[in-house]
């Protein structure tokens, strides 16, 4: 290719990159926002995460499509072709992430902001801050290609599982506590699982980040510690 050509092609994987990264930016601010709302009972909130979805499903879309198309034009190989690949899958996750908020969000709005076990709002909070981290540490891992740091990412997702774990366990006692619990519990065990699923696309983007800086896929098992059968709620 001539310089030129060349130099376009990196402007183009460069500007790949910046969507992804303004992607990634979005959906941290989803899972915030939340959070939040789950924690305050504020359906206002709940509602704002939920309405802001599309734009974050629109990007990923064009994320594809440049994606695709750059493919198409310049037919990359080895590395570049790893760093367009790795977008792709990553905005993916992302967009898998923000619905995991959304549904979050959706749960706060049908206990229509009425939590009646505030007791167990510290727990969520301490799954909200620990998977926000990681998605944080995940991206700027993206953005520095950074393999040590994904690992360290994708070693560490035991964490938010053994939190899982606990909230779990105490949802449960008070459903059998009390039968009127049981309606709110429900939501707030979706909502659990859900921060508890948001931890694993994390570590999906620590394992692309592996593949697009090495080639390969881990060889290792992936480090799980969800002792649960709960499955996250769709969307």
């Amino acid at each position: 290719m001539t310089e030129h050509i060349v130099s376009a092609f990196e402007n183009e994987l460069k500007g790949l990159a910046q969507r992804v990264a303004e992607m990634g930016g979005l959906t941290e601010k989803q899972i915030v926002g939340a959070i939040d709302a789950l924690i305050r009972g504020d359906v206002a909130l709940a509602s704002t995460v939920r309405a802001a979805d599309p734009t974050i499903d629109a990007m990923q879309r064009e994320i594809e499509e440049v994606g695709i198309l750059v493919i198409a034009r310049r037919q990359p190989m080895a590395i570049d072709l790893r760093e367009i690949v790795g977008a792709l899958r990553i905005a993916a996750d992302l967009e898998r992430i923000a619905d995991l908020a959304k549904n979050i969000a959706k749960r706060v709005i049908a206990i229509n902001g009425s939590l009646p076990l505030p007791k167990v709002t510290g727990g969520f909070d301490a799954m909200a801050r620990l998977a926000l981290e990681r998605i944080k540490e995940v991206l700027d891992a993206f953005s520095q290609r950074d393999v040590a740091a994904a690992l360290e990412v994708w070693k560490s997702d035991g964490d938010i599982d053994a939190l899982y774990n606990s909230l779990f366990r105490e949802l449960l006692t008070y459903m059998l506590e009390d039968p009127r619990n049981i309606g709110a519990c429900t939501h707030l065990l979706f909502c659990a699982k859900n921060l508890e699923r948001i931890g694993d696309h994390a570590t999906n983007i620590a394992e692309t980040i592996y593949y697009v800086v090495n080639g390969t896929t881990l060889a290792e098992e992936r480090p799980k510690l969800d002792t649960t059968t709960i499955v996250a709620a769709g969307t």
